[in-house]
């Protein structure tokens, strides 16, 4: 794979773009076409806001586009990536992390979540330059907790179709174009947008409009820092109520009995969605709606409860959506 990213970022002609499938964490997936130009514009935009050039240490798939962009990274700064797999441990690979300069890598939270319980992962991951953290949500008690180790946490924001993340810790990279429309989705702008989608002209117009991509979440602007409030199909229409399900599991990551949860919407015949809390420690049904009734409204309080050994991911370590609504449809 390495060779042949390698092998197009070199290439004399024009390249054909690359073509990167999406998580399809709460859906199918879909085929993003993604140009030399705006793969290397936000790697560049990258570099410039981290501090410079480095090697980057390969934590991820690079058949998605967070792998695949530390590979280009890496290159592009002139140096090999470090494969985690082709080493024994985190600390290991980042040992052999030995370009002059920078050393970065790029991490989802659940991978962070299990490197700092490891003393020699957070001596390694503090020797770096920078961690970027993307992919889902950050419970800030992680981030605070690695940045008590003196871990650099960097918070990114962007998908497949923005070539990777495009807003660090809420502030857009340089020629990255931020707008919230009226419906206060977020529409993002600049060099690094994505060609449209393979085979689906239709999806192509919809989705890129005018220059901008119409992402498919909700957020806010204040004075020039994005705030991602979840995503459009984020919102639990239930018994009539809009209930934002990253709220809910905000509020419910902050219970000292729950190690992990996330919280999905399924169809209802009486309420038409209920609220579904899905979730990895000893919590009830009634003891986690009065627990979001204390702090929210008790209409947005989960009506059914799903405990889990583990959140279930998708191979790019993102929350798999999908399954878990299969997993709440199956029990209630």
């Amino acid at each position: 794979m390495i060779d042949a990213v390698r092998g197009w970022l070199d290439s004399m002609a024009a390249p054909e773009p690359l073509v990167v499938e999406t998580s399809g964490s709460t859906g199918r997936p879909k085929r993003v076409q993604l140009s030399r130009a705006a793969m290397t514009a936000s790697a560049n935009a990258t570099h410039a806001r981290l501090g410079g050039p480095g090697q980057w240490l390969l934590p991820l798939p690079a058949s998605y586009v967070a792998g695949l962009q530390v590979v280009v990274r890496s290159l592009l700064a002139g140096h090999e990536p470090v494969v985690l797999d082709d080493h024994a441990s985190f600390a290991d690979a980042a040992a052999a992390t030995t370009a002059a300069g920078h050393r970065y890598t790029s991490l989802v939270p659940t991978q962070l979540h299990r490197l700092i319980e490891d003393s020699a992962s957070v001596e390694a991951l503090a020797g770096l330059d920078a961690v970027l953290l993307g992919g889902g949500p950050i419970d800030p008690a992680l981030r605070s907790t690695a940045e008590g180790h003196g871990i650099r946490v960097v918070a990114t924001y962007g998908s497949s179709e923005t070539a990777g993340g495009c807003v660090y810790d809420g502030v857009p990279l340089d020629g990255v174009e931020v707008a919230i429309d009226e419906r206060q989705r977020i529409r993002i702008g600049g060099p690094t947008l994505f060609d449209g989608y393979l085979d689906e002209p239709e999806l192509t117009a919809e989705t890129l409009v005018d220059g901008w991509f119409i992402t498919s979440d909700v957020g806010r602007l204040t004075e020039g820092r994005l705030e991602v409030l979840g995503r459009v199909d984020d919102v639990v229409i239930t018994g009539g109520v809009n209930v934002p399900a990253p709220a809910v599991a905000r509020r419910l990551r902050a219970h000292p009995d729950v190690a992990g949860v996330e919280v999905v919407g399924v169809a209802d015949a009486e309420w038409g969605h209920r609220v579904v809390a899905c979730v990895v420690g000893a919590l009830a049904r009634d003891a986690a709606r009065d627990w979001v009734a204390e702090a929210l409204p008790r209409s947005w309080a989960p009506r059914q409860v799903v405990t889990l050994e583990a959140i279930p991911l998708l191979g790019n370590g993102k929350v798999d959506r999908m399954q878990l609504a299969r997993l709440a449809e199956e029990e209630g």
